[in-house]
């Protein structure tokens, strides 16, 4: 049996308290004789820093690069609000992204029927959605150059961030796309401003080529970023796959969070391209933060970080029946009523951190064993 190699991030806030329910399922697994895992752990965001001055070093950096798959809590809190701009908590993450050239981020989002009356929409909007958001990770706004404020003649300031994208970065996030609807619902929307901006021309152009250079079984729509914003809220279940740029798609993921009933139920699995042996570098995290108004309460949700080791398990170490068996037992979870503080209402278990995650372990365990 290969060893996987786990680098787990625990990173500020309620990171710490979600990773801890996350390794309870890695050790149920390994106990069971399902698999063998080497963990490490280390610093990254504001601990980072408090300990070394920067983000993340180079010495977890480099763990992170001999990683089998890399688990990260949350980053961030308003200790942290006056370090210098290069060394803020999110800088650890995007330095994670960058090297390891994670272009490819998966999140979806995924109503369970259990809490389909958790959501801000009616029930009938979001019961049964499940759709995925692929979102260029690397380019776009956040790491086009320049990037800089600038002192002007005048005595005024001027702030520039460059939104930039060449070619084979959105031909590869757009294959991403394709590939994953073959093995869904076969429809990909692509989302830019087309309209305003040339870089979502481009975008638009090189998505239509991807498409015909071989995933024209596919269905491919173009929706600008704005309508499909109203569209999400609108009649989120007409979507399959939707692909977008880095800006966009952090919006738009963001958005798509709130019909599922609460930011602490979502994963999401963030990908590098594939090596000789057809292995990717990978991170997996909740979409949620670090939530440090709830840190050490013991209350945070944490679902969306199990799910998050249930992509891993998916996409980098090779046990999908694994991954679905988990997915099944959070759903279980969620039917029988376990809640914890932001999916709470009148009539279910209202529990903590620690309960709910042992609630998982406790069903995934009897899933294991039928």
């Amino acid at each position: 049996m290969a060893t996987q190699n786990i680098l787990l991030l625990a990173g500020d806030g309620i990171g710490p308290e979600v990773m801890g329910e996350v390794k309870k399922i890695i050790a149920l697994i390994e106990g069971k004789g399902l698999m063998a895992f080497s963990i490490e752990e280390d610093l990254v965001g504001g601990c980072a820093y408090d300990a070394h001055g920067v983000a993340i070093s180079d010495a977890a950096v480099a763990k992170a690069q001999g990683a089998d798959a890399v688990l990260l809590g949350a980053v961030g809190g308003p200790k942290w609000d006056g370090v210098p701009y290069e060394h803020r908590p999110e800088a650890g993450l995007l330095r994670l992204r960058k090297d390891l050239e994670l272009f490819a981020n998966l999140r979806p989002a995924i109503c369970y029927p259990a809490l389909a009356d958790s959501s801000s929409l009616k029930r009938e909007l979001v019961d049964g959605l499940d759709l995925m958001i692929v979102r260029e990770l690397t380019g776009g706004v956040y790491f086009g150059e320049p990037k800089e404020i600038v002192d002007l003649p005048n005595g005024q300031k001027r702030g520039v961030d460059t939104q930039v994208y060449e070619t084979y970065e959105i031909e590869r996030i757009a294959k991403v796309a394709f590939e994953l609807a073959r093995v869904r619902g076969n429809r990909v929307t692509s989302s830019e401003k087309r309209n305003v901006m040339k870089s979502g021309l481009l975008w638009n152009q090189v998505v239509t080529a991807t498409h015909k250079q071989g995933y024209e079984d596919v269905q491919l729509d173009h929706m600008l970023a704005d309508a499909l914003g109203m569209q999400l809220v609108r009649a989120p279940k007409q979507y399959d796959v939707i692909v977008t740029d880095n800006l966009f798609g952090d919006i738009l993921s963001d958005v798509a969070s709130m019909l599922t009933g609460s930011l602490g139920m979502l994963p999401s699995a963030s990908l590098g391209a594939e090596d000789a042996n057809g292995k990717r570098k990978s991170l997996y995290e909740p979409v949620h933060g670090s939530a440090p108004d709830i840190a050490g309460k013991g209350v945070a949700n944490p679902l969306a970080m199990i799910a998050s080791l249930a992509m891993a398990l998916k996409y980098s170490l090779g046990k999908p029946d694994l991954a679905d068996l988990l997915d099944k037992a959070i759903s279980q979870t969620l039917e029988d009523g376990f809640r914890t503080g932001d999916i709470w209402s009148e009539g279910f278990r209202k529990v903590g951190t620690a309960e709910m995650g042992d609630a998982v372990a406790e069903r995934f365990e009897a899933l294991l064993a039928a």
